[in-house]
Parts: C-alpha cells; structure tokens; sequence
C-alpha cells in the first residue's frame, strides 16, 4: 500500500518551493539556479514517487484484470477496494476527512497513470475526485463534509447528475424539478449518460428549485442511493470504457430534507459550469494516459516486427507518425500540466483547461489512420481502448 496521505502535504510545499525537492542537485549540475523557472514535467520527488507507485499499481494490479471488468462491464470489487486502501478515492481531501491532502497535479498524475493501463478506472477515480469531492470541500458545510467527505474517501463512490435526455450541452434547460414542500424537497426526473451511478453511494443531483427563474432555479441536492424514489438502471452498452458504469437514474418524488442542499440555493448553474472546468483537465489526463500506453505498447511492437529483414520501426512511414504522435502527446502533457499548476495555484485556468481538453481529446480522434491499425495490431488493452473509447470519452465527460 503506497502512504499517500503521508506525502500528500509536502506535494504543493515542495513545489511551491525555490528548487523541487529531489531536483536540486541534478537542477544545479544543469544549470538551474534557484531564480530560473522550472519546466513544467520538473515534477517534485513525491509526485515522481506517486507516478512510479501508480504506474506500478495499476500495471501489476489493474492490468491483469482488465478484460474481464470491460468483459462484464463493471469495476471489480477488489479493483474499487484497492483505490479506496491507496487513498485514490480522497486524493485532494485534507487529511481530517480522511483524505489524502495531495495538489490537483498529483490527481492528475494518478489520473494519467491509471489510464495508461485502464481508462474506465482512471474516469471512476476522476470524476469521483474532480467533481464530487471537490463540491463537497468547497460547499458543503461542516456537517456535510463530516458526514460525506469521509465515506467518499473510506466507503463508497459518489456521482454527478447534470445531463438529461433533453439536456447535454445546454445544461441550463434541465426538466428535473424540486417542488418545496415544508421543510422538504420533491424532486422528479430524469438524469442519462451518468458516471459512477451503478455503485455511488451518494448522489450530487441538480434540479429546478424554482422553473420560473429559468436556469437560476437550478440547485445541487445531495441525495443518498438508499431514499425511496431513486432508481438506477443497467449501464449503457457502450463502445468503450465499459468496465465505467453509464446509467441512467430516475428520481421518482425522491423527498430529501432542506439541509441536503449543497451550496447555495439557485446557484446550482454556477457550481455545474465551474466544477466541470476542473473536470476538463481531468479528461485531458485521461487521454495522455491513453496515448502514452498506446505508445508503450506501440513501440516495442514495431521493433519487434520484421518486415524486409528489418524491423518495421525503421521504415520511413512508420517511424515519421511515431515522432508526429510523441510530439503530440507531449504538447497536449504540457498543456494539461500547465493548466493543472495554474490551477492549482489559484490561478485563472478556464482558458487553458479548454485548451488542454479539446487538443489531448485531439490526439485520439485525428491521428493518422496508418498509425491505428499498428496500433490495433498490438496486444494492448490500452490500444484496444483507444479504437473503442475516443467517442464515448467525448460524448460523456462535457
């Protein structure tokens, strides 16, 4: 088990720092001097350690198994146990709600590492952090935190409910409603294309509060899965990332208690447009984690084949689309780095997440078709979710 809440609080310390802890010698024999900026992949020593532990984790651990889950459609429950004990289910939650305490980088770190082996875990774990803990760190109150943020990071996962059949892109047009009544809410509705509702414990609902104010009305609900009137329905039967349950959930006069508001009342549009801004970063660790387990698998296979009495690595053709994928890839890791630390820092990062999402999303979509069916030729669960997932992950993760 890695001891990430152990590190966690040094993360952002570290970094924060004139010269990264780990770096200082090597940075000085480079010529870095503690005025010079750092390059953005200068990760800290405990970042570099929880990229290796994740990778090792998720290569020994994960991988083995990763047939099977998309096979079944479903996380195992050895896997989801294994992320809850490794502290990946509280990776930015201070440590006194049983969190890890780490920086948004190191999420993204772990985020990336996990996709390279399984991408379906990696959207489990991130939207988990990204969205639903976030929400709860940064709006609920006291009581909620003491009473959610710390099953989240312990007990079981949570799930974000904003899209609906008749609202994807314009989330503001939402049909689900919460009639007041008392000192109760009634919601009704509908929510589809829901990650993590097949096993969350909780749900983070939005739903009008008050249709006659339009998009003002929309306010977030924490609704636990156990109230009467929720109901979740088989995982959708996806191209890829199958093993990431896709559901929809129906709200049937679910009766939830005014203290289960997250937030602020009517401001539920503002919470769904800034949280999923973290979520797009996220999405762009998730498609470099991807791309780089593609790559991994790629290049020894291409070593390995002998076309000609050479390796096919060695053909022109070949060997021009490996270098035009790699500085792909490593654009859009600057990117997603860069809009990490900028958030991270509490810097305005609406631009570059944007940015870091549509360009690494890119790289799944656009590349050469050439260059895909070596890919699918290599023996990779990582390739195969390239060919079957790059859609799906753009459909489902706005």
């Amino acid at each position: 088990m890695f001891p990430l809440r152990r590190v966690g609080s040094k993360v952002l310390e570290q970094w924060r720092s004139p010269i990264a802890a780990g770096a200082t010698a090597s940075a000085h024999r480079k010529g870095y001097s503690s005025e010079a900026p750092r390059p953005l992949t200068l990760l800290t020593e405990d970042e570099l350690a929880m990229k290796e532990t994740i990778r090792k984790l998720a290569t020994e651990q994960i991988g083995p198994l990763v047939k099977k889950m998309e096979d079944e459609h479903r996380i195992d429950d050895s896997i989801r146990q294994l992320l809850f004990d490794n502290g990946l289910m509280g990776i930015e939650t201070p440590t006194e709600y049983s969190g890890s305490g780490c920086g948004f980088l190191t999420m993204m770190l772990v985020v990336e590492e996990l996709s390279r082996v399984d991408p379906a875990v990696a959207a489990y774990v991130d939207i988990h952090n990204t969205l639903v803990n976030s929400l709860f760190m940064k709006l609920g109150t006291e009581e909620q935190k003491q009473k959610y943020l710390t099953k989240l990071c312990t007990e079981y996962a949570g799930s974000f409910c904003l899209t609906e059949p008749t609202s994807g892109s314009d989330a503001f047009a939402l049909k689900t409603v919460a009639k007041k009544d008392g000192e109760n809410y009634i919601i009704n509705g509908s929510k589809m294309w829901i990650s993590n509702s097949d096993v969350a414990g909780v749900f983070l609902v939005m739903a009008n509060a008050d249709p006659s104010k339009g998009y003002k009305g929309i306010t977030c609900f924490i609704v636990e899965r156990d109230t009467p009137g929720l109901s979740v329905a088989k995982p959708e039967n996806k191209l890829g990332i199958r093993a990431s349950g896709t559901c929809m959930v129906h709200f049937d006069n679910v009766k939830v208690h005014e203290s289960a508001i997250l937030g602020e009342y009517g401001q539920g549009y503002k919470y769904a447009a800034g949280f999923l801004n973290e979520g797009r970063i996220g999405i762009a660790s998730q498609m470099i984690g991807l791309c780089q387990g593609c790559m991994d698998a790629t290049i020894p296979y291409t070593l390995e084949r002998k076309q000609f009495g050479k390796s096919i690595y060695t053909f022109q053709g070949i060997s021009y689309q490996i270098a035009h994928l790699q500085t792909q890839l490593e654009a859009a890791r600057l990117l997603t780095y860069n809009a990490a630390r900028l958030k991270e820092n509490n810097m305005h990062f609406v631009k570059e997440a944007a940015m870091a999402k549509y360009f690494a999303s890119g790289i799944i979509t656009n590349n050469n078709k050439n260059i895909k069916k070596i890919l699918l030729e290599t023996p990779s669960a990582a390739c195969n979710a390239w060919n079957f997932s790059s859609k799906n992950f753009l459909n489902i993760n706005i």
